[in-house]
């Protein structure tokens, strides 16, 4: 279990392995971004990125999907205060492996809840040839480790 103590200030680590595949960007592209670069690969030919691509809200949760299964699951984590930021800067492709690069920025004890404290990190979603394809700026609570042990 990773407390607030555990996640050290300037710490980078890089894990996640996520395929993107072309039905799950259709699926998701006809249920919530219904653009032709989106839903239709003949269409996406004629676009400006010359093939299908997925919606940059499928980027964000395939990259938290990436982070639940990574760090949050094992953690005492407490919820989000949310997104500073989020920058797309090249597009997602069918058939792109994705994966997270995260560095801590930040790290404090919140003066009014002194049983959790913030974790503020710098998110690169890359593809597999190590571009960045989104950046994320955001904070995470979690619950401190004295907090914890005096509960129990």
């Amino acid at each position: 279990m990773r407390y607030w103590e555990d996640f050290e200030l300037g710490h980078v680590e890089t894990y996640g392995a996520y395929h993107v595949s072309e039905a799950e960007i259709i699926a998701f592209a006809e249920e919530y971004d219904p653009l032709p670069f989106h839903v239709d690969p003949l269409a996406a030919k004629d676009s400006p990125y010359g093939a299908l691509t997925a919606p940059g809200l499928l980027t964000c949760s395939i990259f938290m999907r990436m982070l639940v299964d990574n760090v949050l699951k094992q953690s005492a984590s407490m919820g989000s205060p949310g997104c500073d930021s989020v920058r797309f800067n090249k597009p997602v492709f069918a058939g792109d492996t994705l994966s997270v690069r995260q560095e801590i920025v930040a790290t404090r004890v919140l003066e009014s809840r002194p049983e959790m404290g913030l974790v503020k990190n710098r998110f690169e979603v890359l593809n597999q040839s190590g571009e960045v394809v989104c950046e994320i700026a955001s904070a995470g609570l979690f619950g401190r480790r004295a907090a914890s042990e005096a509960a129990s």
